[in-house]
């Protein structure tokens, strides 16, 4: 396999915390093509803005897990903006198949909101979007 992309994982703690264990869980795949390090900023503190920067710049992709919340979610979205104003890499993924997911307000309207599957993730982890 080649390279294995470092991914950070924005995701509204509050109400989407099990779609980012079923991404974690994917990462362990043979063929996955990205390894996720628990790097989920479990409380809001003084300086979460500036770890979550740090942690977002050691990343080669952001991925953003989109639910029913996703768009009152306050911390996604100013973690989709520290991956803009960083130029790092993003993409949005629908976390649920069969229920309304938003954007985060930062999203750009360009922004599309990929389904999620196997073979799309490892496409847009390769850079397909």
């Amino acid at each position: 396999m080649g390279t294995v992309n470092r991914a950070f994982v924005s995701f509204d703690y509050d109400h989407d915390a099990a779609l980012k264990h079923f991404l974690v869980g994917q990462s362990k795949n043979p063929d996955s093509p990205y390894e996720i390090h628990d790097w989920s900023i479990k409380e809001a503190s003084p300086g979460w803005r500036e770890e979550a920067r740090r942690r977002i710049r050691a990343s080669d992709v952001v991925i953003v897990i989109c639910g029913e919340h996703t768009h009152t979610a306050k911390g996604v979205a100013i973690e989709l903006e520290i991956a803009q104003s960083e130029s790092i890499p993003y993409f949005l993924l629908w976390g649920y198949a069969e229920k309304v997911c938003t954007k985060p307000t930062t999203a750009k309207a360009a922004d599309k909101v990929y389904k999620w599957t196997w073979e799309n993730l490892k496409s847009l982890i390769g850079g397909a979007r």
